[in-house]
C-alpha cells in the first residue's frame, strides 16, 4: 500500500519538533556519563561497518562515507579543543562547543529529510530502493561526518576522564 505524499509532510513539523528539543538538551553544561561514551564508541562504528558493507558495490559511495569519517574525526579532534571540561565535587562536566554539534545534527536532518522526500514523496509515495538510500555518495559523507566526529569526541572524553580520575578536584 502507498503512502500518501501528504503524511510525509505532516510527519515533518513532529520530527523537527523532537530534534530541537534533543539539541536543546544537548546544549550547554553536561555531566559526563561514561557509558554514553562508550556506546558512542562501539555503536559509530558497528554503524559504519554497517554502511561499508551496504557501500561496497558503489567506490564513490564507499569512498564518500570513508572521506567523510575522515573529516568528522578531524571535526571531532577540534570540537575537543574547544571544548571546556571541569571536574567538580560533583562529578566530571563538559560543556561542548554548541555550532559544531548543532550544524551536524541540522546537516544530517536536512539530508534525511531530502533523502526520505526523493524516495517516498518523489516517487508518488512507491518507496525505492531502501538500500539505495544506504549507496548514496551525498548521504555516506553526511554519515560519516558525524559518525566521525561522535566517535571521535566519545573516545576524546573517556580519554579526559580517565586522566582525570586521578588528580584531586
Amino acid at each position: 500500500m502507498a503512502t500518501p505524499s501528504w503524511f510525509f509532510y505532516a510527519f515533518i513539523p513532529l520530527l523537527l519538533w523532537r530534534i530541537y528539543a534533543r539539541i536543546r538538551r544537548n546544549i550547554g553544561r553536561q555531566r559526563s556519563r561514561p557509558w554514553r561514551h562508550w556506546f558512542g564508541v562501539v555503536l559509530f562504528p558497528l554503524l559504519v561497518a554497517m554502511f561499508t558493507l551496504l557501500a561496497l558495490s558503489n567506490p564513490l559511495a564507499e569512498a564518500g562515507l570513508w572521506g567523510g569519517l575522515a573529516g568528522g574525526v578531524a571535526l571531532g579532534a577540534w570540537a575537543l579543543k574547544l571544548t571546556r571540561y571541569e571536574r567538580t565535587a560533583e562529578g566530571f562536566f563538559y560543556t561542548p562547543n554548541a555550532y559544531i554539534g548543532v550544524g551536524l545534527s541540522l546537516l544530517l536532518v536536512g539530508r534525511i529529510l531530502y533523502r526520505m522526500e526523493q524516495l517516498y514523496v518523489g516517487t508518488g509515495g512507491a518507496p525505492g530502493s531502501d538500500a539505495s538510500f544506504a549507496r548514496s555518495p551525498l548521504t555516506l559523507v553526511v554519515f560519516g561526518l558525524v559518525a566521525g566526529y561522535y566517535t571521535a569526541y566519545a573516545v576524546g572524553l573517556l580519554r579526559w576522564r580517565r586522566r582525570s580520575g586521578t588528580a584531586a578536584p
